[in-house]
């Protein structure tokens, strides 16, 4: 029968049940128990397991999914050097914790983070063979069972989800992109981001720039497919404002023409009477971004030498403070009366 090694009677209410049951050996040590007491623990048959080199499970189960995110951080926090420990918050009238969360500078990313942030077309963390841990890319660290390292030369700031540091939605979706070749699989977790509004395209693909993914065909396909999706959004939300707000109803998504001339280009949403017309600004930041604002420029400028005044809203502002979009949307319809009266125009369905 197996001895189990008595703990120090160190109190170890500062920590959560799959704290307790998930030690490294450096805190094992600190709480009383020998190497020999943990190798006899871990011997077959025994009460204990080894999860990961130098952590360990203190049952005989298998482990839950809290359990191997936790093994995980505490895995990549080992270090010979002692880890900067990222502090509990204590609220006011709480005991001071006797110890602080030793996940070091250690964060959750690609699939495993984005299941945290309750993306529902990421795998549950239960069916992920891999769990990606994103570490500062001089730390002396091999990946190694259920745990792939990602190194970064510059760490994020970590969000926090149920306790686990996490990198941010944009981080952890360059993170998982840069595994996956299904394209389908790409697809919907960016697309997800945007309509879920766990984040903007532009942070998006960023991230992914910097990843150097966005010369992959798949990843190509992904993103034109997130500016699509960006676009249904931002017009759901300017569809909103308009009536939410009370705003006159305007023709929407049309382009204009100069009476036996040149195409104007295309709107959003127009007033003709007022000659007041709403443009959304869905760009994603892909290389060509210069070329793309020149070219809204001078459509604004164009239009406007026609007396057609032109609100330019990015999907940001009409999320964020819908509210102020349609103030400016009104005031806008009211200065016409004050304005010289706009060229005729010819008004057409979008194409």
């Amino acid at each position: 029968m197996n001895r189990i090694p008595p703990l120090s009677p160190r109190p170890l209410h500062h920590l959560s049940p799959v704290q307790r049951r998930v030690q490294t050996s450096a805190q094992l040590r600190s709480r009383g128990v020998t190497t020999a007491d943990i190798n006899e623990q871990c011997r077959p048959g025994g009460a204990w397991q080894q999860i990961l080199p130098g952590v360990f499970l203190l049952h005989s189960g298998p482990s839950t999914p809290e359990e191997r995110l936790h093994a995980a951080l505490l895995y990549a926090a080992r270090s010979p050097a002692p880890v900067r420990a990222a502090r509990i918050p204590v609220q006011p009238g709480a005991e001071e914790p006797h110890a602080a969360q030793p996940y070091g500078d250690a964060l959750i990313t690609g699939l495993a983070a984005l299941a945290l942030h309750g993306f529902s077309s990421a795998p549950p963390p239960l069916s992920l063979d891999t769990i990606d841990v994103l570490v500062p890319r001089l730390r002396r660290l091999r990946s190694t069972g259920c745990v792939r390292i990602v190194r970064t030369p510059s760490l994020p700031a970590p969000a926090f989800v149920a306790g686990v540091p996490v990198a941010a939605v944009p981080r952890a979706l360059a993170d998982a992109v840069a595994e996956l070749t299904d394209a389908d699989a790409v697809r919907g977790l960016l697309t997800e981001a945007v309509r879920d509004g766990h984040c903007d395209p532009a942070s998006v693909v960023r991230e992914l720039k910097e990843a150097r993914l966005l010369g992959l065909p798949h990843v190509v396909d992904a993103v034109d497919a997130l500016k699509a999706e960006c676009r249904a959004v931002a017009e759901t939300h300017l569809y909103r404002m308009v009536h939410e707000h009370g705003l006159p109803d305007p023709v929407w998504n049309v382009d204009l023409r100069l009476p036996g001339g040149p195409h104007l280009g295309g709107l959003d949403a127009y007033w003709p009477e007022q000659a007041v017309a709403v443009e959304l600004d869905t760009r994603a930041p892909r290389q060509d971004e210069d070329a793309v604002w020149s070219e809204y420029a001078r459509k604004r400028e164009h239009l406007e030498r026609l007396g057609v005044t032109v609100v330019h809203i990015t999907p940001r502002k009409l999320r964020e403070s819908m509210e102020h979009q349609a103030t400016v949307v009104r005031t806008a319809l009211m200065a016409s009366t004050d304005r010289d009266p706009a060229a005729y125009v010819v008004v057409l369905p979008r194409s």
